[in-house]
């Protein structure tokens, strides 16, 4: 997948109305950005392949479903070589509990999104991953105890225009 893709405003206005419901069909995509089905079917398809659109999903309540715990957690290993950070990561994908998992600078090296059921959930994890792997040097955990925005849709604004004319919201 290329870094960047050229989106057109029709791009940009059917990734926008799928990033708010994926679940409309063609048709109604169509009507509403007022163009063709078989040009909407054709643009959605090229989307994908080109990996714009990385998956479609539903997006479910953590806590309706027994996960009320979300935990940021901060972790610095005791190397930043390439292939241990890359190793220590592949634990953490296969990591049910892991929802999010990013390589930052300046400080960590890893930020690490967990959704848990309990505490009880949470140490066990934190001693599998954490506290029995020589590898890590620091962990520093934060427990959420309120969400105020939590958002998967992503900003999108015609590359040509400048930030300001979208009200300073991007």
């Amino acid at each position: 997948m290329k870094d960047s893709v050229e989106l057109d405003s029709l791009d940009l206005k059917l990734l926008d109305l799928l990033q708010t419901d994926s679940s409309l069909t063609n048709q109604a995509l169509a009507e509403k950005v007022h163009a063709s089905a078989p040009t909407c079917l054709r643009r959605v398809k090229r989307l994908r392949e080109l990996g714009v659109i990385r998956k479609e999903v539903a997006l479910l309540s953590a806590a309706h479903c027994g996960q009320p715990l979300t935990v940021i957690v901060n972790l610095t290993l005791e190397s930043q070589a390439a292939d241990e950070i890359a190793q220590f990561e592949q634990k953490l994908i296969d990591e049910p509990w892991v929802t999010q998992c990013y390589r930052v600078s300046s400080g960590a090296d890893l930020v690490i999104i967990l959704t848990l059921p309990d505490m009880p959930a949470y140490h066990a994890l934190a001693h599998r991953l954490f506290t029995s792997e020589h590898k890590v040097r620091n962990v520093r955990s934060l427990f959420s105890s309120h969400c105020s925005k939590f958002e998967t849709r992503i900003a999108l604004k015609p590359a040509h225009e400048p930030l300001s004319q979208f009200g300073g919201k991007y």
